[in-house]
């Protein structure tokens, strides 16, 4: 279908997968094999917020542990029970369990698949301008440029 054509509704599992598994720069982007992507909110034209119906392979994770500056993000689990890592520890999740991240709280967060079976969850976050990601046990740290992308640096402000 083309992509100036308006969409009313889809089948959320057969929307095209983002081709490319992540943003992170090496080292860290290798640790996203595992998880797709599939960016439903674009599909539909939304500026405002995104929603992503995201697949998680046993051993992988969701995303570096990381906190939004001005993001609020929500997951929802629809299948499987990945491991929810915050802060605060661990908390194993569900289907049917959800959980939301306020923007400016400094609490870190990912999921990480422990178990034998996907995980599948759908993940919904605005879409603020001049955000910034804070990656407690990693070397890295993001803004979000004007243009809407992410820029990574080392925490002493180093480019990759």
């Amino acid at each position: 279908m083309p992509d100036d054509v308006k969409r009313a509704a889809i089948v959320a599992a057969q929307a095209p997968p983002k081709t490319r598994t992540t943003n992170y720069p090496e080292p860290f982007a290798s640790r996203m094999v595992g998880r797709e992507k599939r960016p439903l909110g674009d599909l539909f034209g939304l500026t405002n917020f995104g929603v992503n119906l995201t697949r998680l392979a046993p051993g992988s994770a969701s995303s570096l542990r990381h906190a939004h500056s001005k993001q609020d993000e929500f997951v929802y689990v629809l299948e499987g029970e990945p491991t929810l890592v915050t802060d605060a520890g661990e908390t194993q999740l569900k289907a049917g369990m959800c959980a939301g991240f306020k923007a400016g709280t400094g609490d870190a967060h990912q999921l990480v698949n422990r178990g034998d079976a996907d995980a599948v969850f759908l993940e919904v976050g605005d879409r603020t301008p001049g955000d910034a990601a804070r990656y407690p046990d990693n070397d890295i740290q993001a803004v979000l440029g004007p243009d809407g992308r992410w820029q990574y640096s080392r925490k002493d402000g180093t480019p990759f």
